[in-house]
């Protein structure tokens, strides 16, 4: 009987004994899985960091790029005009906004956007006797302006009217423009029309549109304090 009793309990003893060798081993399974879940977590840190640091690097030589006029040389535009029944030519491709300070060659002209100088050109109802820099006006149509522009085959009357307009417009500019296909044209950002004479329709109908229109990149962006020319 006692011996029955002893083999009981060393057998029970047996199985607890494994019981807790078991439990060790799967405390040290799951401690290693835990290092090597870590492991691959910090590794994976590490490698999103390194790629960030590159990536936000790319990204300051890109914007210095662009800073530093490196950019400049073409317009960055793509597309062509599409006539509306209106006359209005519509750009009908994308127009790049990057600031270059360098001298640009846009494929239309004047120019209805793409790449342009930092500093835009006062557009308070500001009237230029002399031509201005396409780089410069390109920004300010960029802050919602109408810029009109007339050849030497404009009649006087037509340019003062247009002058007097321009005058009471906030958010317009004027200036000579000789390399243009119409004697008085009138652009805004990626529309552009050429009218017939200052009593023309569509003039109150574009500045009515597009001053500060909805093709505006940036509304209500100043109109003074840039360029004076």
């Amino acid at each position: 009987m006692g011996s029955a009793k002893n083999s009981s309990s060393a057998a029970r003893a047996a199985r607890i004994e494994e019981m807790r060798r078991a439990e060790r081993a799967r405390e040290r399974r799951n401690r290693i899985l835990v290092v090597a879940a870590s492991v691959v977590v910090v590794a994976g840190l590490v490698a999103g960091g390194v790629v960030l640091v590159n990536s936000q690097s790319s990204s300051a030589k890109t914007s210095d790029t662009a800073s530093d006029g490196k950019n400049g040389g073409t317009s960055g535009d793509s597309g062509h005009f599409v006539k509306g029944k209106d006359g209005v030519m519509t750009w009908s491709g994308s127009l790049s906004r990057t600031h270059v300070a360098t001298k640009v060659s846009y494929p239309m002209h004047p120019p209805v956007g793409g790449n342009h100088n930092p500093v835009w050109l006062n557009c308070n109802g500001d009237v230029y006797t002399k031509p201005v820099q396409d780089e410069n006006a390109v920004h300010a149509l960029e802050h919602g302006a109408v810029w009109v522009t007339y050849t030497a085959k404009a009649s006087t009357a037509d340019v003062d009217a247009l002058a007097a307009k321009v005058k009471q417009t906030p958010y317009s500019l004027m200036s000579p423009y000789e390399d243009q296909a119409a004697p008085l044209i009138l652009s805004a950002w990626g529309h552009q029309v050429a009218v017939q004479s200052a009593k023309d329709p569509e003039v109150a109908k574009f500045f009515q549109t597009y001053v500060q229109g909805q093709q505006t990149p940036e509304p209500g962006a100043p109109c003074t304090g840039g360029a004076v020319k």
